[in-house]
C-alpha cells in the first residue's frame, strides 16, 4: 500500500524547506533508514530518511524546489502500484518563487500569535517539536535549562519523552531562557508553546499570554502560573503571615501547585488533596508539604451509637505517559482486529541446558536461554515465510528477511528493539544486541529506528518465574511467541519415570495469515532446533 510522504519539519522553526538533492530517484529500492534527500532548512542542510519500505513512485518536488511543511515530497509503495488517486487526491505543493528558503528578519514560530502583539528582536518562540514520524504530543520529562540561564545554540534545553522514546532537544538558537511553557511531567501538542528564548532581561509575559497553539495541551496547564525569566522590582514589604486555607482548585479540578511541593509529595507518598496550601491563592507550596501532618482519625462512635469505620479511601493517580498511551492504542487495535488464537507447546530442556552451559566455557562468551530461542525462531521463520508475514486489506506480504523483535520491560509500559536479520547472526552476536536494547532501553535510550521494522517477536517472562502466558500481537506481525521458565519436573523418557527439565511455549496467530497447520509446523521445527541446539550451528 503506497505510504504519502510529506516535507518533514527539521527544525522547530522550519516553515517550508528545499530539496538540495535526491539521493533516490523513481523506481529505485528504498529500505527503511535509507536516506531520500538532503533538505535545505532554514537552520541546515539535513538528510531525510525513509521510514518506509518499498519503490519510490514519486517525486514531488524537484531538486532546487521549494515547498511548505507537511506538503507531498515523494510516494513510496510497491513496484508498479497505481498511485493515480493519490495524486488526484493530494494537492500541488506550493511553490517559492524564488526557489530558496523563506528568509526573515526574525524566526517566528510555527503556531500563531496574536497580530497585536510583537515580537522584540531576537526573541525566538520554541514550540513543541516533532521528534518521530508518528508523533502527535509530547511529555517533557526533564528541563536541562532553567529560566534565565544562558542557552548556546547546540545546548540540550530538554528531555522530551515521545511516543517511541525519551530524546535530547536542542536549541537551534543563542540567547537567555526566558520562559518555559510546558512544566517537567506535562504533555502538550506538537507546536504547542514549549520555550521562549532572547536577550536577557525582555519582557515576554504578552508573547506567552497570547501564543495561540493549532493544539491545546493534552494535560491542561494553569494559564496564569507561567515562569518567567526574574526581573528587577521595587523592594517589597515584609509579607504578612498567611493563615491555613483549605486547597484551592481551579474550575476544572486542577490542584495548585508548586513542581517542587508535587516533587516533594510524591517522594513523601503524600495525597495533595489533603495538604491545605498557604501560597498565593491557596497554592501549595515547599513549605505546606514539609509541615503536614495527617489529620487525627476521627471518633469511631457517632451521635447514634453505631460504629463508624475510621478507615478512608484513599488512591493515587498517574497521568499516561505517551508511552502508555501508545502501547493502549496500538494493542487494542491489534487484539479487536486481528483474529487471535493460540497454539501451546511444551519443550525438553535437557538438550539446551547442556548446550548453553558447554558454550559458555568459550572465554569471553555468555549466551542466554532467550538468545538460543531467538535464534531458533529466526532460523524456523525461513522455514516458514506464513508466519513471518503481513497481513494487507488486498493481499499478504511474505517477507523474506527475519527482524525479531525482543519485548523489553520498561518502567512505562513495553518497547521491542528489533534486532535485524536475526538468521544471519551468531548466537554470541544476538546476546549482545539484546542486551544492549535492553539496557538502552531502561534507559530511554533506544532510538524509534530500533524499535521498527519486525516481523516476529518474542515475549520471554521466564526470568519471572511465569510458567506460560499468552501474548497479543505485535502489529504488522503476524505472530508472536510467549516464552515461560524452565521448570524441573518428573518426565517419562524411554518408559521411565525421571527428573527432567521442560519449558512451555505458546504462539498466539493471526488466523488471517496462519492457518493453525501452519503455526504447528512452525512449532514442530522450532522444537528442532531447541531440543537439538545443536543444529542451529550447523
Amino acid at each position: 500500500m503506497a505510504e504519502i510522504i510529506n516535507m518533514p519539519r527539521l527544525s522547530d522553526t522550519m516553515e517550508e524547506g528545499t530539496v538540495a538533492t535526491w539521493l533516490k530517484k523513481v523506481g529505485d529500492k528504498v529500505k527503511e533508514g535509507d536516506i531520500l534527500a538532503e533538505i535545505e532548512t532554514d537552520k541546515a542542510t539535513m538528510e531525510f530518511e525513509s521510514f518506509h519500505e518499498g519503490t519510490l513512485l514519486h517525486i514531488g518536488v524537484q531538486e532546487g524546489e521549494t515547498t511548505k511543511v507537511d506538503s507531498l515530497l515523494a510516494i513510496i509503495g510497491e513496484e508498479g502500484e497505481d498511485i493515480s488517486d493519490l495524486l488526484n487526491s493530494t494537492p500541488e505543493a506550493p511553490k517559492a518563487e524564488d526557489k530558496k528558503p523563506a528568509q526573515t528578519t526574525k524566526e517566528e514560530p510555527a503556531s500563531e500569535i496574536s497580530n497585536d502583539v510583537d515580537i522584540p528582536e531576537g526573541v525566538t518562540v520554541v514550540t513543541m517539536p516533532r521528534l518521530s514520524d508518528t508523533m502527535e504530543e509530547g511529555t517533557v520529562a526533564t528541563w536541562v535549562k532553567k529560566v534565565g540561564d544562558k542557552v548556546s545554540e547546540g545546548d540540550i534545553l530538554a528531555e522530551i519523552e515521545t511516543d517511541k522514546a525519551t530524546m535530547e532537544f536542542e536549541s537551534f538558537q543563542s540567547g537567555t531562557l526566558l520562559h518555559i511553557g510546558i512544566n517537567e511531567g506535562e504533555s502538550a501538542k506538537i507546536d504547542s508553546l514549549l520555550a521562549i528564548i532572547g536577550p536577557e532581561g525582555t519582557d515576554v509575559s504578552n508573547i506567552a499570554k497570547n501564543f495561540k497553539a493549532d493544539s491545546s495541551s493534552s494535560k491542561e496547564q494553569e494559564p496564569a502560573k507561567v515562569e518567567e525569566a526574574p526581573k528587577k522590582e521595587a523592594p517589597k514589604q515584609a509579607e504578612k503571615p498567611v493563615a491555613s486555607q483549605p486547597v484551592q482548585t481551579a474550575s476544572n479540578g486542577r490542584l495548585f501547585v508548586s513542581p517542587l511541593a508535587k516533587k516533594m509529595a510524591e517522594e513523601k507518598g503524600i495525597d495533595l488533596q489533603q495538604v491545605k496550601g498557604t501560597g498565593e491563592n491557596g497554592r501549595i507550596v515547599k513549605r505546606d508539604v514539609e509541615n503536614f501532618t495527617p489529620a487525627a482519625a476521627t471518633s469511631s462512635v457517632a451521635a447514634s451509637g453505631k460504629f463508624v469505620p475510621s478507615g478512608q479511601e484513599d488512591f493515587d493517580e498517574k497521568p499516561n505517559s505517551q508511552m502508555r498511551k501508545v502501547i493502549a492504542k496500538r494493542l487494542s487495535e491489534s487484539k479487536f482486529t486481528a483474529p487471535h488464537y493460540y497454539l501451546n507447546v511444551e519443550f525438553d530442556m535437557d538438550n539446551a541446558i547442556a548446550f548453553r552451559e558447554q558454550f559458555n566455557t568459550i572465554p569471553d562468551t555468555k549466551i542466554s536461554y532467550n538468545d538460543m530461542v531467538v535464534k531458533a525462531c529466526a532460523l524456523a521463520l525461513k522455514q516458514h515465510p506464513q508466519v513471518n508475514s503481513q497481513w494487507f486489506a488486498d493481499k499478504m506480504r511474505l517477507n523474506n528477511h527475519v527482524h525479531i523483535g525482543v519485548a523489553v520491560a520498561v518502567e512505562d509500559g513495553l518497547v521491542v528493539p528489533v534486532v535485524k536479520f536475526a538468521n544471519e547472526q551468531s548466537l554470541p552476536q544476538i546476546g549482545a544486541a539484546v542486551k544492549d536494547f535492553a539496557g538502552r532501553a531502561r534507559n530511554k535510550k533506544l532510538t524509534p529506528q530500533e524499535m521498527e521494522g519486525s516481523t516476529f517477536t518474542v515475549s520471554n517472562l521466564g526470568m519471572f518465574g511465569i510458567e506460560s502466558f499468552t501474548s497479543i500481537i505485535n502489529q504488522p506481525n503476524s505472530a508472536i511467541l510467549s516464552v515461560g521458565n524452565i521448570v524441573q519436573k518428573p518426565v517419562v523418557k524411554n518408559g521411565k519415570i525421571v527428573v527432567g527439565n521442560t519449558m512451555k511455549l505458546c504462539l498466539a496467530c493471526d488466523h488471517r495469515t496462519v492457518d493453525g497447520a501452519t503455526g504447528a509446523q512452525f512449532l514442530q521445527t522450532l522444537k528442532g532446533y531447541i531440543e537439538n541446539p545443536v543444529t542451529m550451528l550447523v
